[in-house]
């Protein structure tokens, strides 16, 4: 098993306590200003790893690459932007509706990833990918 396995099921498995801990803490406050906090939080967390890390000294490199950082600004924002609508569909919606419907990120990836990076996926991860939309819409429906 690749590392990249092991890191993508660490990555599911935290991302599933997100949504959960998402949803109590939004019970009796604003999503928006909840997704500031956490925000503020994952920064401050992961320039601690950087710096556990010993890699400070690297966040210069990054800063000073115009391509690298215009693309990183623009995932960023993508990513604010995901959380934002994220905890304000949480805020309305059930987990378990939510966290599959969000999961269409997924296949919305895999069809920019084709479109714009010329990466190719075999049939048996096309239909892979097509049970992940249909699953998703089964989700929805009520």
């Amino acid at each position: 098993m690749g590392t990249w396995l092991i890191y993508a099921l660490l990555s599911a498995a935290t991302a599933a306590l997100v949504a959960i801990f998402g949803k109590i803490g939004l019970k009796d406050v604003d999503a928006n200003s909840a997704t500031a906090v956490r925000a503020v939080i994952m920064a401050l967390f992961l320039l601690g790893v950087v710096v556990v890390q010993g890699k400070a000294a690297q966040l210069g490199a990054v800063f000073s690459q115009k391509k690298a950082m215009s693309f990183i600004v623009l995932s960023g924002v993508s990513g604010a932007l995901s959380w934002l609508f994220y905890f304000l569909a949480l805020k309305g919606g059930k987990v378990s509706q939510v966290g599959p419907i969000d999961k269409l990120s997924v296949v919305l990836a895999v069809i920019l990833a084709f479109l714009f990076l010329g990466e190719r996926i075999s049939w048996i991860n096309a239909l892979g990918v097509a049970m992940i939309a249909g699953g998703a819409i089964l989700v929805a429906l009520k």
